[in-house]
């Protein structure tokens, strides 16, 4: 049988690549991005009670209401927009089924899709399964701002879609009101659709506000938005997410995701609706809980030859390595695992050509105190 991959630059992914290397060398764990620290008790109850009240069947294709109307509550309190639960939210199963059902629903062959690198490796792949041109900008390589010169060139007639990340997996730049009314100019007038992965919307450091899409009446039009509750409540398993659009493009992506994964875990929509609702501290405090985390990871590197680099946002922290190894990231990664037993990611996947010269890796500081100090005592020895 000759069989031709509609997916010929993908392999495994570096997040499983590394996880695996990390189990084999008994490595600590700060790649793959994921907590490792408990869920909130409120969540565990009321999944649990959800459970034994029998709520285990199939949910609605779209999503139990209680959890839409919850997230049309939040949505308005937290960005001033007026999302309608019955026509423009979504609960997926996490955040990488609705970017692939939203890049499915519109996109067709030979449209050009805009991403900027470096990106999430999920965007791509479904950029190319949908028969799209995946067009690639890179941010600055300093500090991971758009480039508003090259954004603009790279946009053509033949532009369906850019995706926009903020806060940015892998760096944690955020995206400023100025950089959201640039891209109100840049899609003014245009057919131009966009795809906001904000996923890490509640991390968010320095009293800086997250600047969704949605607090922009211009772009919530043209928008998918896509949120993750396995980043907001550490619960990254129960890979529950949601997608806000407006009626039409929701319609559309409903097409997609009712025959792809139809629906989601019935009895965490149930907990979440709870925990939404009556733990709004949770989210409201997560920026301040991450950013203690970040700023004792950071103080701990200073004592070490890896020099940290800015977070504003996310839980991920990169540090330039350039002192210590010339070796590629993926090599140097690879030899810091096995050699030096800490798991790291390095930044090359994440780009189609990545920066000459760059020694950068990512370390994820969503962790508890014994994990981080583990690490912290293994690169302090590097």
């Amino acid at each position: 049988m000759l069989l031709q991959t509609k997916l010929p630059k993908v392999g495994t992914t570096i997040f499983t690549v590394m996880s695996q290397m990390a189990m084999q060398h008994q490595a600590v764990n700060l790649g793959q991005g994921f907590p490792d620290f408990p869920v909130p008790e409120f969540l565990v109850e009321a999944l649990s009670r959800a459970m034994r009240e029998g709520k285990n069947q199939y949910a609605p294709m779209t999503g139990i209401p209680a959890l839409r109307e919850a997230i049309a509550a939040k949505t308005l309190a937290c960005y001033g927009h007026s999302a309608c639960p019955e026509s423009e939210i979504t609960v997926t199963s996490g955040a990488s089924e609705a970017i692939f059902n939203a890049v499915l629903a519109v996109v067709r062959p030979g449209d050009e899709v805009i991403v900027l690198d470096p990106c999430y490796d999920c965007y791509e792949p479904a950029i190319d399964l949908a028969g799209g041109v995946c067009v690639h900008v890179p941010l600055d390589p300093v500090d991971f701002s758009v480039d508003w010169n090259r954004l603009n060139a790279a946009v053509t007639a033949k532009t369906r879609m850019i995706f926009i990340n903020t806060p940015h997996n892998p760096s944690g730049a955020l995206w400023s009101a100025e950089d959201m009314q640039r891209l109100i100019a840049l899609t003014h007038d245009t057919d131009i659709l966009l795809l906001s992965d904000e996923v890490y919307e509640h991390i968010v450091f320095g009293g800086v506000r997250h600047e969704s899409a949605l607090r922009y009446p211009e772009l919530a039009a043209r928008s998918f938005v896509i949120s993750s509750f396995g980043k907001t409540y550490h619960c990254t398993g129960w890979k529950i997410g949601y997608c806000i659009a407006p009626k039409a493009l929701s319609a559309e992506f409903r097409k997609v995701h009712q025959y792809n994964t139809f629906c989601s875990f019935a009895p965490a929509q149930w907990a979440f609706a709870e925990m939404i609702v009556q733990q709004p501290d949770h989210y409201a405090e997560l920026g301040a809980f991450y950013e203690a985390k970040r700023d004792y990871l950071a103080a701990k590197l200073a004592r070490t030859r890896f020099k940290p680099l800015p977070v504003p946002g996310g839980y991920f922290q990169l540090v330039d390595y350039s002192a210590i190894s010339d070796l590629p990231d993926a090599e140097f990664a690879r030899w810091l695992c096995i050699e030096k037993g800490v798991a790291a990611i390095p930044l090359s996947p994440f780009y189609e050509t990545p920066p000459t010269g760059q020694r950068l890796v990512r370390l994820c500081f969503a962790k508890n105190p014994d994990t981080l100090n583990a690490a912290i005592a293994r690169l302090e020895q590097v």
